[in-house]
């Protein structure tokens, strides 16, 4: 197997083995839970791969199995359906275990300050391709949610939260962190530089655009 496929194996095993715990019972939400999967990541697949043809970013040949998808391996689109999964997981079990918990002024302190970055970054690096599309990504759906004052939106804030540091633990492996070369490369003409060890940091908004709608087809599902 590839270095590639046992970072996204073994990020799944334990949120799928938990799946079945009788407080969360996380199983029996997987309707919601894949329906909007895979509409986000279809969305974020053709992205992706047209990222990769404008060699925004690329995979390195010797960490994937060769099986690819246009320009995409495997284990890349793997990614789009195991990330979010377990992210999801996260969003349940919090949900379960800590019911009462009372978010909205996390959720109103962290919503500004967020969104000035977002801002801050696109005016600063228009041009770059993968920082000005995901800050704008961010930037927007942040801002429609919490004006639609969405009842689950505050604990999605934390939901993000906790998942950033998982999150960055896949992408620290993939960007090199502990290989002699990056799994993922980023063109440097693209980002703008400044990375948490070798994750480059617009990899903070690009997960907050995928998990955020995410979540909120989750939510409808269960509403309905």
């Amino acid at each position: 197997m590839s270095l590639y496929l046992w970072v996204i194996l073994l990020a799944f095993i334990g949120p799928l083995a938990l799946s079945f715990d009788k407080k969360v019972h996380f199983y029996t939400y997987w309707k919601s839970v894949f329906l909007g999967i895979i509409i986000v990541a279809s969305v974020f697949i053709a992205g992706d791969e047209l990222f990769t043809q404008w060699k925004v970013w690329g995979f390195n040949p010797d960490y994937v199995l060769g099986i690819y998808f246009g320009n995409l391996p495997l284990e890349e689109v793997l990614f789009f359906i195991i990330v979010p999964y377990n992210c999801l997981f996260i969003h349940e079990v919090q949900k379960s275990y800590f019911p009462e918990l009372r978010l909205e002024k996390l959720s109103n302190y962290f919503l500004p300050l967020f969104g000035l970055n977002c801002l801050l970054l696109i005016i600063l690096n228009w041009g770059n391709y993968y920082t000005v599309t995901y800050c704008t990504t961010s930037l927007i759906l942040s801002i429609v949610f919490y004006l639609k004052r969405s009842i689950w939106f505050p604990r999605f804030v934390l939901t993000y939260l906790i998942s950033i540091l998982p999150f960055l633990i896949v992408n620290g492996i993939l960007t090199g962190m502990f290989t002699p070369s990056p799994i993922v490369w980023y063109n440097e003409a693209h980002i703008i530089g400044w990375r948490i060890v070798t994750i480059p940091i617009e990899d903070l908004f690009y997960c907050f655009s995928m998990l955020l709608p995410v979540i909120w087809i989750h939510e409808r599902m269960l509403k309905n």
